[in-house]
């Protein structure tokens, strides 16, 4: 129950969350862009925002 009561003070706990969330991100991202097909497909989707309907529709296929 020590290790509880040690978790339980704000001041340790802060730090230790911001590493765990900094590390899940980063491994998200590394997730991401590891793979060159997934990574060249969400570079495609950038652009989306700024084109018509048609060049969408060719992106999805």
């Amino acid at each position: 129950m020590g290790w509880m009561e040690w978790l339980a003070d704000y001041e340790k706990t802060a730090p230790i969350s911001l590493v765990i969330f900094f590390v899940v991100f980063c491994l998200i991202l590394f997730y991401l862009f590891s793979d060159k097909e997934r990574g060249q497909r969400l570079e495609s989707y950038k652009n989306i925002p700024l084109m018509d309907d048609q060049d969408v529709e060719e992106i999805k296929q």
